[in-house]
């Protein structure tokens, strides 16, 4: 399931984290690749365990948990602690598929990489290419949203990042391990959980809103891995 989500940070915070983010230590983000990306990857990152990358990075999980949709949809369990990366010049970051499990220095944890997250942080306008490519079952898909705005995608797609020839593309990347595996099984609940909020919102007092929010939990609690 591939899911734009808007606004999840407003404008004025948008403004508030790029201007922090300007004064960041980037550094060659080929540090954080694996053998395969090392041949693809050109871009700059903000260090994992940089002070302003686990605290900015806080403050978007804060969103993200607040917000009703990304709740629905992700199902989270555990978060990898959110990225920043910026492409300019150039840059890219040619078609991968992202590492299965990754290790969380601060916590010991490791977490399984079931949806990744790509959060804009720069507008469409402010850069020429940076296009996020990503293959799923429909064929490819081209993202590139407003600032505030999230993607979220399988992490089990190929994906890649087009060169920006103009400007920077600032962005938000994240991993998160969710509470259901399997994407199929997350797009089946994340539907009937968006069906039945909208009939309890239009006929408030329908028989049928017990019943099948009864369906989704016992979904849930047969899928759910914990």
């Amino acid at each position: 399931m591939l899911l734009h989500i808007s606004d999840i940070l407003s404008p004025e915070q948008v403004q508030t984290m790029r201007q922090r983010l300007v004064a960041a230590n980037w550094v060659d983000g080929r540090q954080t690749a694996g053998h395969q990306a090392l041949k693809v990857k050109t871009n700059q990152q903000i260090a994992e365990d940089d002070p302003l990358a686990l605290e900015l990075g806080q403050v978007i999980i804060s969103h993200l948990v607040q917000n009703n949709v990304f709740t629905s949809a992700a199902l989270p369990y555990k978060f990898y602690p959110p990225l920043f990366n910026k492409y300019e010049g150039g840059g890219e970051y040619g078609f991968h598929v992202d590492g299965a499990v990754r290790f969380n220095a601060q916590t010991g944890e490791r977490v399984r990489t079931d949806v990744s997250g790509t959060l804009f942080l720069t507008n469409p306008d402010e850069y020429q290419g940076g296009e996020l490519i990503i293959d799923d079952v429909y064929g490819q898909q081209s993202v590139k949203l407003p600032a505030g705005h999230l993607v979220l995608y399988p992490s089990t797609s190929i994906h890649k990042v087009q060169p920006v020839t103009r400007g920077a593309r600032i962005s938000c990347f994240f991993w998160l391990q969710s509470l259901v595996r399997e994407d199929a099984q997350r797009a089946m609940l994340f539907e009937l959980d968006q069906s039945i909020q909208e009939l309890s919102m239009s006929v408030p007092d329908h028989p049928r809103v017990v019943s099948l929010s009864g369906i989704y939990h016992n979904l849930l609690r047969r899928w759910t891995h914990v």
